[in-house]
């Protein structure tokens, strides 16, 4: 008669709080004994719950097909000019499609600088105002500051661009002055031509550089690494962070040994999506640079180049083949952009943030 007693609840490792789910079983005879066989449990959902995800699942598959087609059009329309160029378009530095040889080997040195000095200023920005929001500032200034930071991502790119080229580029001139006489040294803070015993140098060998367009990309990628790492500090678990402070921790202590590593593939996460966005940067890149079609590794020198400012800059006179180098251009970025929030997802996908324990 063990059958009848199929439906008690029993301590078993299916269930996360000691006990065993409830199963329903049917009786079997084995060996002359009555043994009870797990039932098979089916959801049923009901008609608003099938609704949802049916059009969850259409929403994640409707984003898909539509990269993909971004990415099949870039191809088709850039097959003409890979097909000429061949494997130079990757070594080339000059961009002349219709006179001359083309590739994107300069514009895609100065697209990673300006990422790379756009990341490198905006993480120690985005990490302190995130830590500060989740676990210093009161309530009140919280839901503030969330506002400010969140207004921040909406200000239009061409607003960060005006404010770069009119006010930042003649505010800088003297940071990136003293960092060349100081640190000149290191090939990539020299400025060809400036030496450190110059009396006067001239303020536009300093000017639209690949610095400038970088503080100016890293104000706007800041809003959505510090998002992204003040949600998962908020949700560091309760009952570690009362652990720490019945260990004798301090609020900083707590921090460092529950907060920042509960949101490690946070910061990872908002740092690559952050270095995703700086890549693909337009119109503020473009209003402050000057372009320059030959690698420039000098982050401080006038004159630089990349990919999304190029195609801007080009586009309205380009001729039909000149269209398809851009479209080229344009195909390496999209699959260069897309590596980096991919790689980022994966992160965050496989971190701790956002797990869900016991308070």
């Amino acid at each position: 008669m063990s059958w009848l007693c199929a439906g008690v609840r029993s301590p078993g490792p299916t269930d996360t709080k000691g006990d065993s789910f409830v199963r329903m079983a049917e009786p079997s005879v084995t060996q002359g004994r009555v043994a009870p066989v797990p039932r098979k449990v089916t959801a049923r959902l009901n008609p608003s719950d099938r609704a949802f995800r049916a059009i969850a699942r259409g929403g994640g598959v409707l984003v898909l097909v539509l990269l993909g087609l971004v990415g099949t059009f870039l191809f088709y329309r850039a097959t003409q000019a890979l097909h000429k160029a061949g494997f130079s378009f990757l070594t080339t530095q000059t961009w002349n499609p219709d006179g001359g040889g083309f590739g994107i080997a300069a514009v895609i040195v100065g697209t990673v600088l300006i990422a790379l000095v756009a990341v490198v200023i905006a993480i120690p920005l985005s990490l302190g105002s995130a830590l500060y929001i989740s676990e210093y500032a009161p309530l009140p200034i919280r839901r503030f500051l969330v506002g400010v930071v969140d207004l921040m991502a909406a200000v239009p790119s061409v607003v960060y661009g005006i404010w770069g080229f009119e006010l930042v580029q003649w505010k800088i001139v003297a940071l990136s002055r003293w960092i060349n006489d100081w640190f000149g040294w290191i090939p990539l803070f020299k400025v060809d031509g400036v030496d450190r015993n110059a009396t006067q140098p001239t303020a536009t060998s300093y000017t639209s550089s690949t610095f400038i367009a970088g503080v100016v990309v890293s104000l706007m990628i800041t809003p959505i690494a510090c998002s992204i790492m003040r949600e998962a500090f908020s949700q560091a678990p309760p009952g570690e962070r009362e652990g720490a402070y019945a260990l004798g921790a301090t609020r900083w202590g707590m921090i460092r040994a529950v907060v920042l590593p509960f949101g490690t593939g946070a910061m990872i996460g908002g740092t690559m999506l952050g270095l995703g966005r700086a890549l693909g940067e337009t119109i503020a890149v473009a209003l402050i640079i000057s372009p320059v079609y030959a690698i420039q590794p000098h982050i401080l020198q006038h004159g630089t180049s990349s990919i999304s400012s190029m195609i801007a800059l080009k586009y309205s006179e380009a001729t039909p083949f000149a269209v398809s180098a851009l479209m080229a251009a344009g195909l390496a970025l999209f699959a260069l952009t897309l590596l980096v929030n991919v790689i980022a997802a994966v992160i965050v996908s496989r971190s701790r943030s956002g797990a869900v324990s016991e308070a």
